[in-house]
């Protein structure tokens, strides 16, 4: 019975399996024997990288303990630990350290080599890559292969015979083709389709077939209701998996069509990271990404969507985890310069639409391979913060703000809810209009679309203007878990970023304002974090919008929105917890500020 690939379901947010690896990094050089793979899954508890703020893991276990992790400035040794694995009665507990390893391995970034855990060098990249992985990824993603010697799970019989990260692209491609020559607009492949049709793409000569299914089944679909749509689509998916599993057992046919579901949309942030795919129509649509377009190409001419003969586990685990293989197809003089001139290019045209100098071409005739992929580098970089500086013009307009209103009261329409949360947070703070910069922290594609939320460890945006500073947490959290999330990293990194930026503040947005971030936040403005005061304004979603609306009003009045402004609104917030001692009190007084504020904009 054929199975379908997945990335991983052991890590479902792919900006944590680097901190998988970081904490793994004790156990170096170590023999991966039960103790060792014990000592991992205690190392992830400690590090509260398994389990906290799950109140799953939570059950049975004493409220000293679930204090003592929810406190994220503590640190918690093995005796806890120990009661900890005591109290949930674990069986097998050095399996749980087994599983929690196999993303490491999977791709490349660890190896056991000899029964010793070994962090190779692309994992060692992984590991330097704090804030954008996608080179990281996309090296392990265009090996990592089925069938292959290290895995069990996809028999080396004929049946599977892909590389899943090409294979999706061409499929991707395929679909477009298709589509151009029937005269319509290619724009990739719904999130439903994608789901369905990639992760069960196991042979690379099916690709093609796989592309007319999915035009097939858009045909069929084509002028019906939106229930008829979904008979059709039902009864052919229930179809699909009887051929695909070569079964009629209804048990195998809804387990196969769930898993199909998770594996597509774990997959897609995945290969999102890579920079190689685009999300657009928003949201529904998964495409290729146009300015790769160079090295998409050059994936398929070199036939990288079929799988590489290897000896034994050992000669495919060693291509995995070496950083210099394959050589990349596009790594060629001509292909390097065929990319710099395209992102050049681009450049002109975004300083054109911004009145800006145009760049100097510089000379790339007499540059070396290594000194081209330098150049396109710092291409892409000036790119960014060009597009940085054109999304800080789209955001001006009323049309533009009336968008990011529309969006942020019906954020929990999108699938990808935490990251529009902090994409539209920074597109509302550019209407505000007169920063210096407004920098986001998620990683971005070369559409300047982020691909994941911001990192652990920093702000998740950082905002400079003329009078004061500021950062600006989001979270889509509002049960206890956001005090488990938030409280102290907010805190944090506030006084980190205090500690390089004079006046500075924070402005903490969330659907709603958790009593105990509330108390939290109280506590860090009127008693301090460690040893002084901080100035953190914690605001709804709605109120969030209500400031986006007054600027609405403001613009159509033909009148300024000045810094001073937000400054003076989050000054009376964070000072108001002074005279409200009663920290749920001062959250529902916030209201009443915001209330004021505004009307003293508009009128």
């Amino acid at each position: 019975m054929l199975k379908a690939w997945s990335i991983t379901t052991t890590v479902r947010n792919p900006e944590r399996l680097r901190d998988f690896l970081v904490a793994l990094k004790p156990l170096e050089n170590k023999t991966w024997n039960n103790l060792n793979q014990e000592n991992y899954q205690k190392l992830l508890i400690k590090n509260r990288l398994y389990g906290f703020g799950n109140t799953q893991f939570y059950n049975g276990l004493t409220p000293n303990i679930v204090n003592l992790i929810n406190d994220t400035d503590s640190e918690f040794g093995n005796d806890t630990i120990d009661e900890i694995i005591r109290l949930k009665n674990y069986t097998d507990f050095a399996m749980r350290g087994r599983q929690s390893i196999n993303p490491l391995t999977k791709f490349g970034f660890v190896i056991i080599d000899g029964g010793v855990v070994k962090i190779t060098e692309l994992g060692k990249k992984l590991i330097a890559s704090e804030k954008d992985t996608g080179d990281v990824f996309l090296k392990s993603f265009i090996k990592w292969q089925i069938p292959n010697p290290a895995s069990n799970d996809f028999a080396d019989n004929g049946d599977y015979d892909v590389v899943p990260f090409v294979a999706t692209l061409k499929l991707i491609n395929e679909v477009n083709k298709i589509e151009a020559e029937r005269g319509n607009i290619p724009v990739g492949i719904s999130k439903r389709e994608f789901s369905f049709f990639a992760p069960s793409l196991v042979k690379y000569a099916e690709i093609e077939s796989y592309a007319k299914k999915i035009v097939e089944l858009r045909d069929l679909q084509n002028g019906k209701t939106k229930q008829e749509r979904k008979e059709i689509r039902d009864d052919y998916r229930k179809q699909f998996a009887i051929n695909f599993l070569g079964t009629n057992e209804q048990a195998e046919i809804n387990k196969l069509l769930k898993n199909l579901q998770d594996y597509g949309d774990n997959t897609v942030r995945y290969f999102r990271l890579t920079k190689f795919i685009r999300i657009h129509g928003n949201g529904f649509y998964i495409d290729l990404e146009p300015n790769r377009h160079t090295e998409i190409e050059a994936l398929f001419e070199s036939e990288f969507y079929k799988p590489k003969h290897f000896v034994n586990k050992d000669e495919y685990v060693a291509y995995m985890a070496n950083d210099n293989l394959p050589v990349l197809p596009w790594q060629t003089k001509d292909k390097l310069s065929e990319i710099a001139n395209e992102i050049y290019n681009d450049i002109v045209e975004l300083q054109n639409s911004l009145g800006l100098n145009i760049e100097n071409r510089k000379n790339i005739v007499s540059m070396s391979e290594s000194d081209l992929k330098e150049y396109v580098s710092d291409l892409r970089e000036t790119r960014k913060d060009l597009q940085e500086k054109d999304n800080h013009i789209k955001s001006q307009p009323v049309s533009s703000i009336s968008q990011y209103i529309e969006q942020l009261e019906n954020i929990f329409d999108f699938e990808n809810r935490a990251l529009m949360l902090e994409y539209l947070s920074t597109m509302g703070l550019h209407a505000l209009n007169d920063a210096k910069e407004i920098k986001p922290n998620y990683p971005v594609g070369d559409d300047n679309e982020p691909t994941s939320t911001a990192p652990g460890g920093m702000a998740d945006i950082e905002c400079f203007y003329d009078s004061f500073n500021m950062i600006c947490e989001v979270t889509m959290l509002s049960g206890r878990d956001q005090w488990f999330n938030e409280g102290q990293p907010v805190m944090r990194h506030l006084r980190d970023f205090e500690n390089s930026h004079s006046e500075a503040y924070c402005i903490f947005i969330a659907p709603t304002i958790h009593t105990d971030s509330a108390e939290t936040f109280h506590i860090a403005n009127t008693v301090g974090y460690k040893g002084s005061k901080q100035k953190i304004a914690p605001l709804t979603i709605k109120q969030f919008i209500e400031l986006l609306k007054s600027l609405k009003q403001m613009r159509k009045a033909n009148k300024f929105f000045s810094h001073a402004n937000l400054k003076s609104l989050i000054n009376e917030i964070a000072e108001s917890a002074n005279t409200i001692s009663n920290s749920d009190d001062w959250v529902a007084n916030t209201q009443n500020i915001v209330n004021s504020w505004s009307v003293s904009l508009v009128n």
